[in-house]
């Protein structure tokens, strides 16, 4: 089985982005703002814009399953404030509900949280619970910088975090650390801002001792963790600079990899770099590189393709495409022995 656990919902329907345009439109004046029942997408309306895009794909490629979250640059916690974060928040994870429901055997939600600069992350647990236990998600995105760029909030390892950690442990669900929508000149999102913040959290996790307050939290870092493979020697040096243990003791418990990295050089340095064990299977399909590399002649994020020449034995790809998964997200174990997969 190939479960991709990095995909988001870039091809919602035009309707939401409507809806979120007036909502923004609306924060001078809050008497303009729309309804949620304003917002009118029909199943059909659904099934048009998986069918022809994420699940088309999937078919092509022979993903069996997409961990599927709201579209990352969309999350765009620096707009507005908790309540504006928290409606539209609502509104994303409902739409992924739906498409889970309406392909229970292809997708199964990843919540977006609704972060807001400068406010208590506990604000977001309501919704955590709700997409866990109502929605029947596996996983959360948490987003290290809701200012859009500009780094505001205390790094990942302050307690300032510890309410969204406490309920990840309750509820056994890991979290991707993902940015969202650049607001910063200086940062192009996907190009820059996205890395910056895969690398950033990384060496955040590496300079605390956050996994002897929590041993059991796990972190998935998206876009094959940013520098961190790249200069492993760089961070092996700075961990033993800060009298940390090695990294496979200090980190490789707790933090794991996706393959969102788009050429073969780049995956076969992953794998040779981080332990199998710690690698996950993502294309993020339809996400920040959507062309064909001319030269290959096939998409830029049709990762199945690296993974398959790569130098990994056949236990070695069936860890990465899926029992990595069904171990790092339980709750997406259970969910598939339900179904008899």
């Amino acid at each position: 089985m190939i479960i991709d656990i990095h995909g988001h919902y870039t091809t919602a329907p035009k309707a939401l982005e409507e809806w979120r345009n007036k909502q923004i439109a609306s924060i001078d004046n809050p008497s303009l703002a729309p309804k949620v029942s304003d917002l009118k997408i029909s199943d059909d309306e659904l099934r048009e814009s998986i069918e022809k895009n994420q699940l088309m794909q999937m078919n092509d490629r022979g993903v069996d399953l997409t961990l599927f979250s709201p579209r990352a640059s969309f999350m765009a916690h620096h707009i507005g404030n908790f309540n504006i974060s928290a409606t539209w928040s609502a509104l994303c994870n409902e739409l992924c509900f739906r498409v889970a429901e309406l392909y229970p055997e292809r997708f199964i939600g990843v919540a977006m949280l609704p972060q807001s600069p400068g406010v208590d992350p506990a604000t977001c647990i309501p919704e955590l619970e709700k997409c866990i236990n109502e929605y029947g998600f596996v996983g959360i995105n948490l987003n290290p910088d809701p200012s859009g760029g500009h780094w505001q909030e205390p790094p990942l390892y302050d307690r300032h975090w510890y309410p969204i950690y406490e309920k990840m442990v309750e509820y056994d669900i890991p979290a991707m650390v993902h940015v969202s929508t650049s607001c910063n000149p200086c940062f192009h999102t996907t190009g820059a801002h996205y890395l910056n913040g895969d690398t950033t959290a990384f060496m955040q996790f590496l300079e605390s001792d956050l996994f002897k307050d929590f041993p059991e939290l796990r972190f998935v870092i998206p876009h094959g963790g940013g520098a961190a493979p790249y200069h492993w020697g760089r961070f092996r040096g700075l961990a033993q600079t800060l009298n940390k243990p090695e990294l496979e003791d200090h980190l490789l418990n707790n933090v794991y990899f996706d393959t969102c990295v788009y050429h073969q050089p780049g995956i076969d340095l992953l794998t040779d770099v981080i332990p199998v064990k710690n690698v996950l299977f993502a294309s993020e399909t339809f996400g920040a590189v959507k062309g064909i590399d001319p030269r290959t002649g096939h998409h830029f994020d049709d990762t199945k393709r690296y993974i398959e020449a790569a130098d990994l034995t056949h236990e070695e790809r069936t860890q990465i495409y899926e029992t990595n998964a069904r171990r790092i997200y339980p709750r997406l174990d259970a969910a598939l022995k339900k179904q008899g997969r």
